[in-house]
């Protein structure tokens, strides 16, 4: 546990964060370098498209693709993907947006791959089509999505695929790809939370992906409020269209050849369905200098410090009364989680008490609560800092053993 905090210091109460690099608590810790970046970046003025060619520039690097963009947050990012594919370089259909009548607006996605995030789409104008079933959780072996749902899914409404990326999604990027693409059509991908490792910033680019989503907020360390577009050169330039400051007259409108080569639109287009997602100087420079530290990081040694810490709590929670606590021995989180399964019958509390109990002293205390039908929390490692773990078993043995 450190010192009084900011938010002591307000009157709002800090949260010790043992289950990830979750939005709803502030993400992740950003990076000394990026928020000195930010703080110098503060007190100067750019034009932010220069930034943002720069920031293009290197995403493209990075992850081997045509371009790339910074966006407010990965839900931006899938927002003005959407808007990307629906109206391309069609300044009138940028003007329309959200509104799609006349325009292919069809977004396809199998059924399992549906979240709350792809109300991102829908935003931007797109109307959903699921395919596929949740037959595999039947048991019966079957699959949920065949590749041939998705192609007979795909009509001359359809603007884009949808995809996102999870370790048990299917059916395979590479085959979504190859159908979307027989049909001229665009894949989508949502890989917010799918870093580390760094290699997953060329991975889905290599499968297929016309554009691909990442947070910047989370495992890169950037500002909470970024997202990282890569992709095709054509959508990223539509992205931009979109999002960056139009209103600006014709004569001396012009903005970086990396991003827009005007002779390849018609004009300068209005105040884009993007305008509200704009991003700061700040965070721009903050983002830059993040990524790049991100890239200069040796995972397989941070992972393994994870690990001995996730062991350390392990060893230090299962021998409570009620309480069994393994490692996760899945690949669904890129860092060593415990699971934690709390036998209301045993143990002090259950475990919907335990999460609530915690997240209502001072300072809070966030575990997973994903899988609280199963009497399951669970403990991430990777927003601990030194003394935090200690704190976390202790709060949670004070509950478990006390009645």
């Amino acid at each position: 546990m450190g010192d009084r905090t900011v938010y002591d210091e307000l009157g709002v109460p800090h949260v010790v964060n043992a289950t990830g690099t979750k939005t709803r608590i502030g993400g992740s810790r950003i990076r000394p370098e990026a928020l000195e970046a930010m703080e110098r970046a503060a007190n100067e003025f750019v034009k932010l498209s220069d930034l943002q060619a720069r920031a293009s520039q290197l995403i493209a690097e990075v992850a081997g693709s045509e371009a790339g963009y910074v966006t407010s947050g990965a839900d931006a990012g899938l927002l003005l993907s959407g808007a990307a594919a629906i109206a391309g370089d069609d300044l009138e259909t940028m003007a329309q947006l959200p509104d799609t009548d006349g325009v292919p607006h069809e977004i396809v996605m199998p059924r399992t791959h549906r979240t709350g995030y792809d109300h991102a789409f829908r935003a931007a104008g797109a109307t959903i089509v699921d395919v596929g079933t949740n037959d595999r959780h039947l048991g019966t072996g079957a699959t949920n999505v065949e590749p041939w749902e998705i192609d007979r899914a795909i009509t001359d409404e359809t603007a884009a695929v949808g995809y996102v990326q999870k370790p048990y999604t299917e059916p395979p990027l590479e085959v979504v790809a190859e159908i979307a693409h027989d049909h001229d059509v665009p894949v989508i991908v949502d890989a917010a939370a799918e870093l580390p490792p760094a290699e997953n910033l060329t991975r889905f680019v290599e499968e297929g992906a016309d554009l691909v989503v990442f947070s910047g907020g989370k495992a890169i360390r950037g500002p909470q409020t970024t997202g990282v577009v890569a992709g095709r050169r054509d959508l990223v330039r539509s992205i931009a269209l979109q999002n960056l400051d139009m209103h600006a007259a014709h004569d001396v409108w012009r903005l970086p050849e990396e991003l827009v080569d005007p002779d390849e639109i018609d004009g300068v287009p209005r105040q884009g369905i993007g305008r509200s997602l704009k991003v700061g100087k700040e965070e721009l420079a903050g983002i830059i200098v993040a990524l790049e530290s991100f890239l200069e990081e040796d995972y397989d040694a941070i992972r393994e410090e994870w690990r001995r810490d996730a062991e350390h709590i392990v060893e230090a929670i299962d021998p409570i009364q009620g309480v069994d606590a393994t490692l996760d021995g899945s690949d669904v989180s890129v860092a060593s989680e415990i699971v934690v399964r709390v036998d209301p019958n045993v143990a002090a509390r259950s475990a919907t008490e335990l999460v609530g109990a915690l997240r209502s002293e001072i300072p809070r205390v966030f575990v997973g609560a994903d899988r609280l039908d199963d009497d399951v929390v669970t403990i991430n490692p990777m927003c601990l800092e030194d003394g935090d773990r200690e704190y976390v078993v202790d709060r949670i043995e004070s509950y478990l053993t006390q009645r």
